[in-house]
């Protein structure tokens, strides 16, 4: 296994700020990773709270289980999706219903999966092109392209990796497969450089591709759209609700179904418009320069 890079959760402090954890509260960090923000919610809840972090990833549950045991207050981790929160307080014996006094989501591939090489989510690392987010579960990315067809790899391409070149980048890869089997990042990547060239390019041309088809297998956006659909009736009033996006199709998810839910009565904005990360916080940690946050608080209207 390679080593585990440093950690840095993105926009720390202003995710800190708007889920403004207090003691005896119940938090749900839905996408715990390495666990860097769950830390830090931890930290606030005292003795008397409890943290509820969630992942698919048995690999990021034990990266994470250390940095909340030094912190000292209760919390329970689970490996599962987060669009099942409801399910997993109900085996923890918590009553759904209200529950939960802050939830965060931080959306999309953690660092640490982008730096394995063998999880198969990045090209800038040749390794076996699997993209699962919960190891072995499932179809991965290889098995995925020897199965999926071209109308439908040229679909998934334009929607979910908002690739412009989907059918020529489809076609591509269809005719690649058909001459041998798709089983590493690096090949994925050549393919898709042989008909869209760098020339220049400020992101790599196979990143939408990969985009694309990890969103596809992963099931990634109905995960969120089935999460925000019923965590309005596990938010107490008062909770806040906060949401980390990396992509225009999540941010777009999020921001249509909050501000639905605000036009509703059932939550108000904590700000009108998304916060990005600054430029020192870009220049420590680049990955975070695509990051949206948005947030909600739930106010006391019930939802039909």
């Amino acid at each position: 296994m390679e080593p585990t890079p440093k950690h840095r959760p993105v926009l720390l402090r202003e995710v800190i700020e708007r889920l403004d954890p207090q003691p005896g509260e119940i938090h749900v960090d839905g996408t715990l990773g390495a666990g860097g923000h769950a830390a830090a919610i931890l930290s606030r809840l005292g003795s008397r709270g409890v943290l509820i972090g969630l992942d698919r990833d048995r690999e990021a549950l034990e990266i994470a289980r250390p940095r909340l045991e030094a912190v000292g207050s209760p919390f329970h981790i689970v490996q599962g999706e987060y669009s099942k929160i409801a399910e997993y307080l109900q085996l923890l014996g918590i009553s759904p219903e209200g529950a939960v006094d802050g939830l965060l989501l931080d959306l999309g591939v953690s660092s640490f999966q982008l730096d394995r090489s063998e999880r198969g989510f990045s090209f800038l690392r040749d390794g076996p092109l699997d993209m699962r987010m919960s190891q072995g579960e499932g179809e991965s990315a290889s098995e995925f392209l020897d199965n999926v067809t071209v109308e439908e790899l040229e679909g998934i391409l334009r929607d979910f990796g908002e690739e412009r070149a989907a059918g020529r980048v489809a076609r591509a890869i269809d005719r690649a497969r058909r001459k041998e089997r798709i089983e590493t990042t690096g090949r994925l990547a050549a393919i898709v450089e042989q008909v869209l060239p760098r020339r220049g390019r400020k992101i790599h041309p196979a990143t939408r591709t990969f985009q694309g088809i990890r969103i596809a297998i992963n099931k990634e956006l109905e995960h969120l759209r089935r999460v925000l659909r019923d965590l309005d009736r596990m938010v107490r009033p008062g909770g806040r609700v906060v949401v980390l996006s990396y992509h225009s199709l999540e941010d777009r998810i999020v921001k249509e179904s909050f501000r639905e839910r605000v036009r509703e009565g059932i939550y108000r904005w904590t700000l009108p418009n998304p916060l990005v990360p600054d430029v020192a916080e870009i220049e420590n940690n680049p990955r975070s320069r695509s990051a949206r946050l948005r947030s909600v608080v739930r106010e006391g209207k019930t939802s039909k």
